[in-house]
């Protein structure tokens, strides 16, 4: 009798030791800063409280050293990346915009007519997304019990975050100032109702951003730049838009991230949840020269992450909830610098004149025709079909195009599909393949000299080409995570295999990348 009661006895421990050692956490929430640049997380380091990024960098696993693996990079091929675990050549979000080949217009990455938006005209779904993502892969695993949201204050943010299977995205539309979602997700929650009940568009009227505190903008960590008050209302048709822009929504993103913890019931049973947030880090209208409202932002943006931490703590416990922070990645502001009177080399290269001009080469080449049938962004897409009709080889036309394009001022080198897909492999190279999609980018792409600006007259764009290093962090915080420094490179997609490792699910389906730890 006693030694049965002692097997008993034994056989209760290890059963209880074996429940410890494959719990998993009950919610992982992913963090991603628009534009957050780790110079100024840094440097700003004095200006913040103890519960926001102090703790994070005190307490998490740390890694200063990440980089994306493909170019381009903007908030919707960077948000692609960290949920898919690879680059947009296998996941198919190049950019936020491209150019569709077949009807000859641009394509915003999330449009989708046949889902209606709700409390927005936007119709939206994933559907550019061609891979699955780690909440897909979640929702898999657990057979739809999983909980999946999204929140952001960008469209494409929140729905290429949220992936193809969760619950809900939601952002902030840029007409009218509610949270916003799509009918692709089905019927919206019943906590958004409350949410929307003191929704920004009630209070937009009344809104001032203004130094959040005494200390705001008096940080002087730019060299040349001098310190002054600033107070900005939003009005106009641009008013939400510029909002999104502002220190201010932060605190809307984490409000809305409230009411989905305490609400939707994420994280409350042993069955792993996943929220996505998107908190916003840049610059006031992309301008260099709002240093004050910058040190704001990222003021009030500690502040958010704060308040959302303890929140999750007294919901869930921080202990039981694996959190993952990092940035998007690219830095846009508007140069404005008139380098030439520096004698810095600078110049214009015009999209529109490049296509005239190369188009003219290949009628005096190959007889007249429409050759280059479009052009987006530093990219041309030629006449397929007319080159079927004049029998001409589309590897041999490229090269031709290579040749001219070398030779315009402003160029510092041009990929064709050709020698982007099935040229020798370099570095240089394989960062643009990782960027490039068959489907979507252009048959030839141009490179940008340094210092030059791509001008689009069409489109009454311009963009100066900048190479300088671009440094930002990814912190591992809450659930078995030891504080740890690291200084070793890592890479983006390395975030959705750890995060798949750790609640023992498959990592998403186009995602090749080991798990970091």
């Amino acid at each position: 009798m006693k030694r049965q009661i002692l097997t008993t006895f034994i056989a209760s421990i290890a059963m209880a030791s074996a429940a410890q050692t494959t719990s998993v956490p009950r919610l992982v929430v992913g963090i991603s800063i628009d534009q957050l640049r780790s110079d100024y997380l840094n440097a700003f380091m004095p200006l913040y409280g103890e519960g926001g990024f102090k703790l994070l960098l005190d307490k998490g696993q740390v890694y200063s050293n990440v980089q994306y693996q493909h170019t381009p990079v903007d908030r919707a091929s960077a948000i692609a990346t960290i949920v898919t675990g690879t680059v947009p050549y296998n996941h198919g979000i190049i950019a936020e915009e491209w150019m569709h080949r077949a009807e000859l217009h641009t394509n915003f990455c999330v449009d989708d007519r046949r889902y209606k938006g709700v409390e927005t005209q936007d119709y939206s779904s994933p559907k550019n997304l061609l891979v699955s993502t780690i909440g897909d892969e979640l929702k898999v695993a657990t057979k739809g019990k999983a909980l999946v949201y999204s929140i952001a204050p960008n469209r494409e943010a929140a729905v290429l975050a949220a992936g193809h299977a969760a619950d809900w995205a939601m952002w902030i539309d840029n007409q009218n100032g509610r949270w916003a979602g799509t009918t692709y997700y089905g019927d919206a929650p019943a906590w958004l109702r409350y949410l929307d009940s003191n929704s920004i568009a009630d209070r937009i009227s009344s809104m001032m951003w203004k130094p959040s505190t005494e200390y705001s903008g008096s940080y002087n960590y730019f060299l040349t730049t001098t310190q002054k008050p600033f107070s900005h209302n939003f009005t106009g048709d641009s008013r939400y838009h510029e909002f999104k822009m502002s220190g201010l929504v932060n605190e809307e993103v984490t409000k809305a991230a409230r009411y989905c913890l305490e609400s939707g019931h994420v994280g409350m049973d042993e069955v792993t949840d996943f929220l996505s947030v998107c908190y916003y880090a840049g610059n006031f209208h992309h301008a260099q020269s709002a240093t004050n409202e910058l040190q704001d932002t990222y003021i009030r943006l500690d502040a958010a992450l704060a308040t959302l931490l303890q929140r999750i703590d007294h919901l869930v416990g921080l202990d039981k909830t694996l959190i993952f922070i990092t940035s998007t990645g690219y830095d846009e502001i508007d140069e404005a610098e008139d380098l030439a009177q520096y004698r810095i080399p600078t110049g214009e290269l015009n999209i529109n004149r490049c296509a005239t001009l190369l188009n003219m080469y290949l009628c005096a080449m190959y007889g007249n025709g429409l050759y280059v049938e479009s052009y987006f962004g530093n990219q041309f897409y030629l006449n397929h079909k007319l080159l079927e009709q004049k029998q001409l080889k589309l590897a041999e036309v490229l090269e031709h195009c290579e040749d001219f394009l070398f030779q315009l001022s402003g160029v510092r080198d041009v990929f064709t599909a050709h020698r982007i897909t099935q040229g020798a492999w370099t570095p240089g190279i394989s960062i643009i393949r990782n960027g490039y999609n068959p489907k979507c980018s252009g048959d030839i792409i141009i490179q940008v000299s340094p210092g030059w600006t791509l001008v689009d007259e069409d489109r009454a764009s311009k963009k100066m080409q900048r190479d300088s290093f671009f440094e930002f962090p990814l912190i591992f915080f809450g659930y078995t995570i030891k504080a740890k420094k690291v200084d070793a490179p890592v890479t983006v997609d390395c975030i959705a295999p750890t995060v798949a490792h750790h609640i023992r699910i498959r990592a998403p389906n186009g995602c090749a990348t080991s798990p970091l730890f």
